[in-house]
């Protein structure tokens, strides 16, 4: 302890001192929100260094690109030699992967297949199974196979527990499949990632010791969000020295549906007796409203480790929350608050607006479009969705992987090289029957007797062009890209259709320079090369596209809004069915995860909260009344309701002055046999006392639960 520099120790609180200043063993870092976890891990970083420990010997582990360039840049600012390894767990297990390749039984310059690849995979995989789509939704099958993957089911442990089971047994055929067929391409998807590395780390011991030796520190920030297969991982990088240091709070674990455990952080002093438990509570962002209206809210949730958010800055927030008619009166609201803080000196890039789905963003988008505010939509991976994108990055892919056949049927007619859809079906065949790639096919297609002389030409030079890539696919990432752009012809069939392109869009070929760009940047600021810089782009999130010096008003789903803050937030759609989702309404664990998303939703803000909702809102195509969201209540907010003349007849029922200890009598208890005019006989599953506002959740007998607001729902006691 003697050894560290007094710098490293200066603005830190008590808490995070101690936290800096562990060395060995297990540490748990509960932290909230603003509390500085990202400046404690950095300075532990350092600190570490500064005790002996050597950089390679040290391994942190995020889950965002962004939140692992941050903590980079922030690592590299206070002098800490190279050496430590900061990363995503995806990034972390491409690396593991790579080197330990035969190992996991696996080829070293494997594709990663990213979401489109993967659906043409199981759209496949769903047709050599000789079953329907409609039966076996690809999107389904997807989502049910990720689901195994991160709980380390492979093909053959999901098929020994078929059973007798028809669905089953058709799920676990649809599996196999889709495997072969990434095999085939030798591509892995980002399941594959975690799981190949899990059971590499689980099967061979000597691997384990080996990466155990070499990353003797490992952190793991937002621990909270870790699902079963990275939990092992964590577990296996730290099982020989127990130096593992997680950071994380549970009252912000909000990716349970894609496979996220809130129980790993929770039971953490379970599977280390001998952990060290830190609380960091300190807020260093919100003004003590917004945080106490946080606190209010989520006491409610009983899976979580009780902390307070203390507030360092003083001062008072505006807390605002607007009931209007419907979506378009929320959007022009929401429009004229955001022109009253920018008219009040807000900059534009310090404004959010947060909703529940991405659907919630069309009347936002057109308010402000027609208000010329300007905005973006946090949704970045619609820019590497571009078709000219993805036809050089499928260049790019066919370069590393010429198993890849995804990328060569993408490419080998991009742009017109007059190689058609007939031909490549007939390269398909002879590659399937000769168990070779359909590159391969390309390279034997002298030995297709069912290809002309002057296809099988066109395929030659194709051929001959991408083998002469390869001098540069070891260069940097930028040189061999634009190179690719050039000589494939891409260059100038872009420059063509840029002359006929609507000026008000970015063209295609601006596009693909971008991307060159982007490039240039990454081999300057991390170098690696093409590998390197295809896997950064194959593993790019939502989250990641978010620009700070954008100049704009920011839109994104609650979900997108995870580690960013702002001087004043929005949060739009404060209605039962929206925020909770209509898919919690069953399940008390779901609902808890989203009031952990309105949590992260408030903490989100510094000065200025607002919460809008509707009195009706278009739902499938239908005018829906709808309840106010019983986190309105449980934060402790009272709307504003900014009345039109069609809804003041409606709004009959007495106003209650009421405080959480003395609530008004509904006239109903739970347990209730009940009438409705409209869905007949039912009993009352639960109550959301609510005063005036009151909703009570009923089960009918044709088997609908419906959220009614009592004022509104005439319902009868059935004696």
């Amino acid at each position: 302890m003697t050894n560290i520099q007094p710098g490293i120790m200066d603005n830190l609180t008590e808490s995070q001192k101690r936290a800096v200043l562990h060395k060995d063993g297990p540490l748990l870092i509960l932290a909230g929100p603003g509390s500085g976890k990202t400046r404690v891990i950095t300075h532990r970083i350092a600190a570490l260094v500064q005790q002996g420990v050597s950089p390679y010997n040290i391994c942190a582990v995020t889950f965002t690109n962004k939140a692992a360039d941050e903590m980079r840049q922030r690592v590299f600012a206070m002098n800490v030699p190279r050496g430590v390894h900061v990363s995503t767990f995806h990034s972390l297990c491409v690396r593991v992967l790579r080197t330990y390749s035969s190992a996991a039984g696996i080829s070293s310059s494997f594709s990663i297949f990213d979401t489109s690849e993967q659906k043409k995979c199981i759209k496949e995989a769903i047709k050599q199974s000789e079953l329907e789509i409609k039966s076996f939704p690809p999107s389904s099958m997807l989502e049910t196979i990720s689901r195994l993957k991160n709980n380390l089911e492979d093909v053959k442990s999901f098929e020994a527990r078929t059973g007798g089971d028809y669905f089953l047994k058709c799920v676990s055929r649809i599996y196999k499949n889709y495997q072969k067929i990434l095999d085939k391409n030798k591509a892995l998807d980002f399941d594959d990632l975690l799981l190949k590395t899990a059971f590499l780390l689980k099967n061979n011991p000597n691997i384990r010791k080996q990466l155990n030796e070499q990353y003797k520190y490992l952190m793991v920030d937002e621990y909270q969000d870790t699902n079963h297969a990275q939990y092992q991982i964590a577990r296996g990088l730290s099982s020989e020295h127990g130096n593992i240091c997680v950071t994380g709070d549970p009252d912000q674990s909000i990716y349970g549906w894609r496979g996220a455990d809130i129980g790993n952080i929770l039971a953490f002093e379970r599977d280390w007796p001998e952990a060290t438990i830190i609380k960091l509570e300190e807020n260093f962002r919100s003004l003590p409203a917004i945080l106490q209206t946080a606190d209010r809210l989520i006491v409610a949730n009983k899976d979580r480790k009780a902390k307070s958010l203390v507030p360092v800055h003083k001062g008072d927030a505006q807390i605002t929350v607007e009931c209007v008619e419907d979506e378009q009166a929320e959007a022009s609201f929401i429009c004229a608050h955001v022109n009253s803080l920018l008219k009040s000196g807000a900059a534009p890039n310090e404004i959010a607006i947060f909703y529940r789905v991405n659907s919630m963003s069309r009347a936002i988008e057109e308010s402000f479009v027609i208000n010329n505010i300007p905005y973006q939509i946090v949704r970045g991976i619609e820019f590497y969705n571009r078709k000219e994108i993805k036809d050089i990055l499928a260049y790019l892919r066919l370069l590393i992987n010429p198993f890849d056949n995804q990328a060569f049927t993408r490419v080998v007619n991009i742009p017109a090289r007059g190689i058609g859809n007939t031909t490549v079906s007939k390269l398909e065949s002879f590659a399937a029957f000769n168990n070779i790639s359909v590159y391969q096919a390309a390279k034997d297609c002298d030995k297709m007797d069912t290809l002309s002389k002057s296809t099988q030409l066109k395929l030659k030079v194709f051929v001959k062009m991408i083998e002469g890539f390869e001098t540069d696919k070891n260069g940097p990432s930028a040189v061999v890209m634009e190179r690719v752009f050039k000589e494939t012809g891409m260059y100038e069939s872009l420059k063509s259709e840029a002359a006929e392109e609507d000026y008000s869009k970015a063209a295609p070929i601006d596009n693909v320079y971008e991307l060159i760009n982007s490039a240039k940047r990454f081999d300057e600021q991390q170098g690696g090369g093409l590998v390197d810089f295809i896997q950064h782009i194959a593993l790019f999130s939502d989250t990641d596209a978010y620009d700070s010096r954008s100049g704009k008003v920011s839109l994104m789903t609650l979900h997108c809004a995870k580690g960013l803050e702002f001087d004043n937030v929005i949060i739009a759609g404060l209605e039962q069915g929206l925020l909770p989702h209509e898919r919690s309404v069953e399940s008390p664990r779901e609902l808890e995860e989203e009031r952990r998303l309105f949590f992260v939703g408030i903490t989100r803000a510094k000065k200025n909260l607002c919460v809008t909702l509707c009195r009706y809102r278009t739902i499938h195509g239908q005018l829906m009344r709808t309840i106010r969201s019983q986190f309105l209540f449980e934060a402790g907010l009272e709307a504003t309701e900014i009345e039109s003349k069609e809804i003041v007849e409606e709004k009959d029922g007495p106003d209650y002055d009421y405080t959480d200890s003395q609530l008004p009598n509904v006239g109903f208890e739970e347990g209730q046999l009940v009438s409705h005019v409209k869905f007949g006989i039912g009993r009352i599953r639960k109550i959301h006392n609510l005063g005036a506002d009151s909703v009570v959740e009923v089960y009918f007998k044709n088997g609908m639960v419906k959220q009614l607001m009592l004022k509104y729902a005439n319902l009868t006691i059935v004696e």
